[in-house]
């Protein structure tokens, strides 16, 4: 058995400790029976932040608003990513309007913005909507 990663659920928030060769197996929540990894993003809010942004996968979040034409046309090709991703890395959305606090807590000047964390961690961040090979090129470049 390979050492174990700490990945929050995405549902429920729990944690959970999930082997590294394991990560291929649909893993299952501890707590809440639903799948850990998804190959779709999910919806990061002023409540689950905190308990999302812990864990050793990263989580690229795109911070984007209902008004923002590019937030909009970029949203397919972060699914996209999602379902290249999942194993590797999480990705899950924050409505900026919706959220307003964190979204300034965070520091959001422009939308669309990415950011990526891993262990609690701001590691890196972007502006801007880009093509889905530019993004997967990004992410490769921090070593996802």
């Amino acid at each position: 058995m390979s050492n174990p990663l700490v990945i929050p659920c995405p549902h429920c928030n729990g944690l959970n400790r999930i082997p590294t060769d394991r990560l291929g197996d649909t893993p299952k929540c501890g707590r809440c029976k639903q799948n850990v990894l998804l190959s779709t993003s999910f919806e990061l809010t002023e409540g689950n932040y905190a308990a999302q942004i812990k864990g050793d996968l990263p989580l690229l979040l795109d911070v984007w608003a209902d008004w923002c034409g590019p937030c909009k046309s970029f949203a397919p090709t972060f699914e996209q990513a999602a379902r290249q991703l999942s194993g590797r890395c999480r990705l899950a959305k924050l409505d900026s309007e919706a959220n307003r606090n964190l979204a300034g807590q965070l520091g959001i000047r422009s939308i669309p913005s990415l950011i990526l964390f891993k262990n609690g961690r701001e590691l890196t961040r972007q502006a801007g909507a880009f093509p889905l090979q530019s993004l997967l090129e990004w992410l490769r470049s921090q070593g996802i």
